[in-house]
């Protein structure tokens, strides 16, 4: 039990039939756990129907909440002022950790063995951090100070999320690309997978014309569907220009695919997360329009909007907290991208760990699942970064769970309702991720005398 609370190795206690796993992949694998299960809590605090059911199942839930100070009815522990507590208290251990981490270069280190072990510990710190931000004093001006900081470090999460979309993007052409210079077959995958992004991204730019526009009316959707399929078209003609191609070789429309599916989606998430527009019919009644007309006891699209915006949403903060710290991701938020011949053309190219020379320099066996050792010789990402990404992305979550700046009415059964303030950052957003895409493309181009290799 030691080595799974207080050890280094995060995952040694799992059954034998577990494959092995790196002690780096393994202790940002418990991070993300944690991350997760406190986003959990924010979302129950956030649900009016489980406040709700506890009221009505908890036996003596009045006397409960009072006996713990929460409130009559333990209003203290919901609604948006108990989300900014609780993320207050995750974004906290997060920035302590990547203030305690700055400059390890040495797995060997103290400082590092307490950022790879010490599990039980650290959730203990971590729920007593959380528990303590409910004790803060003058609550009204702390809260209107960390809103303030909620939306500039969501702000600068959401930067970070665009950045290494296109270095994904990046990524998996330069990758495939390698391969298809050594066997035909990797031709065929990136024209095949090519063909299915672009397939989705004009279904989706046809459904949402058709469902999210009508002959009168839906001025806004028909622009924004309208400009933001003509983007798509602009940068996919630009990446496969000449003089692009020229500079950069291996541009091509996989990238533009990539971000064409992006800039969908986040255009369906806009248009769904729109306030409802409505006008009077011939009975002088109002009827809401540009909106889909689901008859399968769907509420508006709602359910499905939920449903997918949130597995894609909570999938990209996972994916940007894990990926942004390995050395090609970090490098590509400088800016800095590796050349395609030292590239192996693998299918889970994202997934490759770095270090792999000296992964099986060091392997133990603790009686369940074998743990690989592959930082003796140094550590393979930045342990300061990570913390600090994770960092955001906790004000990330606080920010979007509470819609925001409509934090007074929000509820999580109306994640993706309508608010002004959700539709334009998501629309900017997607106009942000063209121009960073756009800017990688023409980069070489603006500034001849540097050196890009994408």
């Amino acid at each position: 039990m030691l080595a799974c609370c207080c050890g280094i190795a995060a995952c040694s206690l799992c059954c034998k039939c577990c494959p092995k796993v790196k002690q780096s992949t393994s202790t940002r694998f418990m991070y993300a756990l944690y991350f997760i299960l406190v986003t959990i809590i924010c979302c129950v605090m956030m649900s009016t129907t489980v406040a709700n059911e506890m009221k009505t199942h908890i036996p003596f839930y009045k006397q409960m909440c009072k006996g713990i100070q929460a409130g009559e009815m333990c209003e203290k522990l919901v609604g948006y002022s108990a989300v900014y507590k609780v993320c207050f208290g995750m974004a906290c251990f997060f920035f302590l950790f990547f203030l305690f981490t700055i400059k390890i270069n040495n797995s060997r280190s103290c400082r590092a063995y307490i950022h790879n072990g010490f599990w039980l510990i650290k959730l203990i710190v971590l729920a007593a951090m959380c528990s303590g931000a409910f004790f803060i004093p003058d609550q009204d001006t702390f809260l209107n100070a960390w809103r303030y900081v909620g939306a500039t470090g969501g702000f600068l999460f959401i930067a970070i999320q665009l950045i290494l979309l296109v270095e994904f993007a990046h990524k998996w052409n330069k990758n495939w690309t390698a391969g298809a210079n050594h066997k035909q077959v990797w031709n065929g995958l990136l024209a095949l997978v090519t063909l299915i992004l672009y397939s989705i991204a004009v279904a989706a730019l046809v459904l949402m014309a058709l469902f999210y526009t009508r002959p009168e009316g839906c001025v806004y959707n028909k622009v924004l569907i309208g400009v933001n399929g003509g983007l798509c078209l602009f940068v996919s003609l630009v990446a496969i220009s000449p003089c692009v191609q020229n500079r950069q070789p291996h541009s091509g429309l996989l990238q533009s695919g990539v971000i064409s599916c992006y800039v969908m989606y986040l255009t369906f998430s806009a248009l769904s997360s729109k306030p409802p527009e409505t006008i009077l019919d011939e009975n002088n009644r109002n009827i809401t329009i540009c909106v889909p007309e689901f008859s399968q006891g769907l509420h508006r699209d709602e359910n499905l909007v939920t449903g997918l915006g949130t597995t894609i949403l909570f999938g990209c903060i996972l994916y940007s907290c894990l990926t942004s710290t390995t050395r090609a991701s970090s490098e590509a938020l400088r800016g800095i991208y590796t050349t395609a011949e030292t590239e192996v053309a693998r299918c889970c190219f994202c997934c490759a760990p770095d270090g792999d020379a000296d992964a099986e320099e060091h392997v133990e066996k603790r009686g369940g699942q074998t743990v690989v050792y592959d930082e003796k010789k140094g550590t393979v990402y930045s342990y300061a970064y990570f913390h600090f990404v994770f960092f955001l992305a906790s004000l990330y979550v606080m920010m979007t769970v509470t819609h925001w700046f409509h934090y007074e009415s929000a509820q999580i059964e109306k994640f993706f309702t309508g608010t002004w303030s959700i539709f334009w950052i998501k629309m900017v957003s997607c106009w942000v991720c063209v121009c960073l895409y756009l800017w990688t493309l023409i980069a070489p181009l603006c500034c001849p005398t540097r050196e890009f290799s994408v």
